[in-house]
């Protein structure tokens, strides 16, 4: 008992605070998701980045005519984060003058919105019910549009394979920038924190680097094009994505490893596939998750896609064992919700650890 009351002397401005404040985050994302008559933080973070672009393109600078679209686009990602933690800031003192409790619940609230696992789940399961509803018809029509929401290729044409690929592709991917990433670097900032002997700000360091994280990849999927508009301007976001998500990537497709192991799967055979396609990608990180969750379920992801009208062909991950149906949509949710708790699990008893 006298351990438990050092422990949590303080609570909830201690550093024990941190790991009930990442759970709970995590299951407010997991039952609630996101209420669309809540206004979410991405969006306040893309509004920011529009209007920084428009700022920066259009104003002189040292004494130039226009600056070119390189510094452009470089000025609009270190000024929206900058915004963006400001107000993070500012938003973490108005609440600490309130209560500790209202920093707590706060932050927590704060976490809880930069994860995406339900939306992500959500949005994958309306593309498996309209498949279901494809059986009654024969038209693709609904699922092709449920797909496109989620997926930047252009849908119209896909038949029923291409859906289910498509569909398993993005959860596989947006499963690490939307559910592994921000938890991860909510931990790291906890951690640094802790070292630094400044335990008592885990849980607001926590949700400023989640929405840190959430600022770089929002202008990622903004101005990351490579078309003749964000070629040069979005470089620099796609750069620091391509470098912020390069742990949390390796660690989701680890995660579906273990989970591939934990739900009966041949997780040596998903190592295998993991190791030998990892880079079968053009993204330096997104090859890591596909070819894993390939693996878990026997598909091959990758192929034909078509883009801004324009035919690309992508390297193909993992073995074509099994033809997609809908069921591997499923399959796919269920192996993200495990493999995120695995990762809670790990990075709790990390920060438990370093505490």
């Amino acid at each position: 008992m006298d351990f438990l009351q050092q422990v949590f002397s303080g609570f909830p401005m201690s550093a024990a605070a941190f790991v009930p404040a990442l759970w709970l985050a995590w299951l407010l994302d997991l039952l609630v998701g996101d209420p669309r008559s809540m206004p979410h933080p991405v969006v306040l973070i893309a509004r920011i980045a529009a209007g920084m672009e428009s700022f920066f393109g259009k104003n002189k600078f040292f004494g130039e005519k226009k600056i070119s679209p390189t510094r452009a686009g470089r000025f609009t990602v270190l000024s929206t984060l900058l915004i963006c933690g400001i107000i993070s800031v500012v938003l973490f003192i108005f609440l600490s003058l309130i209560s500790p409790w209202a920093l707590f619940a706060g932050s927590v609230l704060l976490l809880y919105a930069t994860t995406a696992l339900r939306s992500l789940a959500d949005h994958a399961m309306n593309v498996y019910n309209r498949l279901g509803e494809t059986l009654q018809t024969g038209d693709l029509k609904s699922a092709r549009e449920s797909v496109g929401r989620i997926v930047g290729r252009e849908t119209k044409e896909l038949d029923e394979a291409g859906v289910i690929r498509a569909c398993v592709e993005s959860v596989a991917e947006n499963m690490s920038d939307g559910v592994i990433a921000p938890l991860f670097f909510a931990v790291l900032a906890a951690v640094i924190c802790s070292v630094l002997g400044l335990g008592r700000f885990s849980v607001p360091a926590a949700a400023l680097a989640a929405v840190l994280y959430k600022t770089v990849n929002t202008m990622d999927s903004m101005f990351g094009y490579k078309n003749e508009k964000y070629l040069q301007f979005g470089r620099s976001a796609a750069l620091l994505d391509d470098a912020v998500n390069s742990i949390p990537a390796r660690l989701t497709a680890f995660g579906l490893v273990f989970a591939s192991f934990l739900t009966g799967r041949n997780g040596r055979a998903v190592w295998k596939i993991l190791r030998r396609d990892k880079q079968q990608h053009a993204s330096p990180n997104a090859g890591f998750p596909e070819a894993a969750m390939a693996g878990a379920l026997g598909i091959q992801l990758g192929g034909s896609s078509r883009y801004f009208g324009k035919t690309v062909e992508k390297p193909t991950l993992g073995d074509d064992i099994h033809a997609p149906n809908r069921e591997h949509i499923k399959d796919a949710v269920r192996l993200m919700i495990l493999s995120s708790i695995l990762s809670l699990l790990v990075f709790s008893i990390t920060y438990c650890a370093v505490l």
